[in-house]
């Protein structure tokens, strides 16, 4: 079975949900992207970037897995600040990198959050679910992890077992 892509959005590298990453996928092969190893630019109208920006590597990554994984804290009822940045860059993909982002469609979104509340602050998903939209993409679910709560292993297995029961294109 092909390995999910999992793009950490985390601003402490191996903090809260790094550990929910490894204890989630803990019998189960992925792929692993850590936002803080792959600079990327923020958004610019102009789309000038420095040379070292990787956003355009971070798309081919993507391109190369048919299940991705956000991963990211709540950070202030929102996704973590790498990740925002990401999204942001997705713009890209809709001006002058179109065809990447046609290459995204049929690929399915999933995520994955650690926070300290309960439960995801109202609204949480709908970044992630409308940009899937956008894209032709399926957000095909969540699991959320409190910090303060016992590991859910029973929902965090049932997690990984949609993921793969998702049928691809």
């Amino acid at each position: 079975m092909e390995k999910p892509l999992i793009v950490l959005g985390s601003a402490h590298k191996h903090g809260d949900t790094h550990q929910l990453v490894e204890a989630v996928f803990q019998n189960n092969a992925y792929d692993l992207i850590d936002l803080l190893d792959w600079p990327v630019a923020p958004y610019s109208y102009e789309e000038t970037h420095p040379k070292t920006d990787a956003f355009l590597l971070l798309v081919q990554q993507l391109l190369q897995h048919q299940r991705i994984v956000l991963a990211t804290p709540v950070y202030w009822y929102s996704m973590s600040g790498p990740l925002k940045l990401f999204f942001d860059r997705l713009t890209d993909l809709t001006a002058s990198h179109k065809a990447l982002g046609r290459q995204l469609a049929g690929r399915r979104i999933f995520l994955l959050a650690s926070g300290s509340d309960p439960a995801l602050p109202t609204g949480f998903e709908v970044p992630f679910q409308l940009t899937a939209a956008y894209f032709n993409m399926t957000f095909a679910g969540s699991f959320y992890q409190s910090t303060k709560q016992p590991y859910a292993a029973a929902e965090a297995q049932s997690f990984v077992s949609r993921m793969h029961e998702t049928p691809l294109r």
